[in-house]
């Protein structure tokens, strides 16, 4: 007899829209209802102001009747309570426990789904201002109080009525009326306090403010013209043919930024393999890897394979390119991408940990390795707002722990001459620089290249100040380099040792 597997608890329940019965019998759910009051509305104000013209169509009478305001209605501020009732619990990924709330309410229209999930970033990137501003109440005690404030503040008091506000209306004013100047140092930087501290004291205060405004800020849609199939300039054309406003990145030469952010996924030149979506950091960090035709290469920590790919290009899908990681979910993943992209020579392999004994039966082996580190992602704020908050001094310690356990069994992987580049996408000299120093210090075999002469050699052109400021690692920051925080060093196992 076959054991029935428990359910699985869904963190949203699914919304059943209600109809109702109007007095010319026909049916329309309260969100239809609510639309054409608010349609009437506005006719009848423009009536009244002079300003409607007859037979003009009603999304045109709107545009003219509101120029550059969103308007929040009930229904927005009832869904972000629902979203924050479980969001702000913060015990999941926001973008995981985000697919399922959308999930759970498949009536929701393009524009509502739009506003939400920009509201919802915005809540996370500045939730410590919001809980300060709430004080003594705790938001995630009080969502709808939360999403009130988070609408408020984002899209101005006055995009709400007094209906959509209801008895929170007077608290939330007083809420505004705090002047967040008067908060305390971290609260203004959007920051946890230990890591505030560890910022400034890193980067000192000036950079360190730039740095948090920029991570509270949204980022970029960058994408990576894969090589195998089509030349940037043609993507660029097409883009250019379909109206999509897109520019060449400044460092990557694969590499195109979109002006907005378009749905990507039923795009041809997406389903085709001729594009992906990566960070310019993070397509660096591959070419630092400096991977060649025929090389047998590792991406050692390759989760959903976005630097695989990467590699696969530059390799010309030749050799063998090895994906090893531990959440064989995410690894899965990569099999229809690489098929998509045109790649015949990744191997991907799902590992229990760094000391499997797959790994020990291909030591000095590989040409290049890359160890795309676990880490605490504090450079992938813009993106991940929720990480902040979810992380805390004992999660960095142990996370610690693991990059070099992990830096130290990849390198045996190497053969002498080879190449490793240990590389995170955290701004924390404790997850970066101290690693890779440790590391040095306990291996003489090893010696550190300078990143800058590595990217010189492919003809890509870091800035003038990049090797004053870094030195001879690779460092990309939010505030100065527009792209998400990244690290890398790249070292080398000596010939002769």
């Amino acid at each position: 007899m076959s054991e029935t597997k428990p359910k699985k608890r869904m963190p949203f329940a699914p919304v059943r829209t209600k109809r109702a019965k109007t007095e010319e019998g026909r049916h329309y759910t309260e969100r239809q209802i609510a639309a054409r009051r608010r349609q009437n509305e506005e006719t009848q104000k423009a009536r009244a102001a002079g300003t409607l013209v007859k037979g003009t169509p009603s999304g045109q009478r709107m545009v003219k009747l509101n120029p550059d305001k969103i308007r929040i209605t009930g229904l927005i501020a009832d869904e972000l309570t629902r979203a924050f009732a479980v969001i702000l619990k913060l015990d999941g990924p926001a973008d995981t426990l985000m697919k399922a709330f959308f999930k759970s309410n498949p009536k929701l229209g393009a524009r509502d789904r739009t506003i939400l999930a920009e509201a919802i970033f915005y809540g996370l990137r500045h939730l410590a201002g919001i809980a300060w501003r709430m004080k003594p109440i705790k938001p995630e005690r009080a969502p709808r109080v939360a999403a009130l404030l988070t609408l408020a503040l984002q899209y101005g008091p006055e995009s709400m009525s007094e209906q959509t506000y209801g008895r929170d209306k007077g608290p939330i004013d007083n809420m505004l009326k705090a002047r967040i100047e008067d908060a305390p140092k971290a609260v203004q930087a959007e920051m946890p306090e230990w890591l505030f501290n560890r910022v400034v004291s890193q980067y000192g205060p000036e950079e360190a403010d730039a740095i948090f405004k920029a991570s509270c800020s949204g980022a970029p849609l960058d994408l990576r013209v894969n090589t195998l199939k089509a030349k940037r300039e043609d993507v660029m054309a097409e883009l250019a043919e379909h109206k999509v406003e897109a520019q060449p990145m400044v460092y990557s030469p694969e590499g195109i930024r979109l002006i907005n952010k378009p749905g990507l996924i039923r795009w041809p030149m997406y389903q085709e393999g001729r594009i992906d979506v990566q960070d310019e950091g993070s397509q660096l960090i591959a070419r630092l890897v400096g991977a060649r035709r025929g090389d047998m290469i590792c991406d050692f920590c390759a989760g959903a394979g976005g630097k695989t790919l990467a590699l696969g290009a530059l390799m010309k899908s030749t050799g063998r390119l090895y994906a090893f990681d531990i959440n064989e979910k995410r690894l899965s993943g990569l099999t229809p991408r690489m098929r998509r992209a045109g790649l015949s020579n990744v191997h991907p392999i799902a590992i229990r940990d760094e000391h499997d004994n797959r790994i020990k039966r291909l030591r000095g082996k590989f040409d290049r390795v890359l160890v795309d580190a676990p880490c605490t992602g504090t450079g992938t704020l813009r993106r991940n707002p929720d990480l902040k908050w979810r992380l805390s001094v004992e999660e960095l310690e142990r996370i610690n722990v693991v990059q070099k356990s992990v830096l130290e069994e990849a390198a045996k992987l190497l053969k002498k001459g080879g190449r490793l580049v240990y590389a995170t996408c955290s701004m924390l000299k404790q997850e970066n620089q101290d690693v890779v120093e440790t590391f040095l210090a306990a291996h003489p075999d090893f010696e550190l290249l300078d990143a800058t002469d590595v990217l010189a050699k492919q003809d890509v052109r870091l800035p003038e100040w990049q090797q004053e400021r870094h030195g001879a690692y690779f460092a990309m920051l939010p505030h100065s380099h527009d792209t998400d925080g990244f690290f890398a060093a790249v070292l080398q196992k000596k010939v002769g040792e």
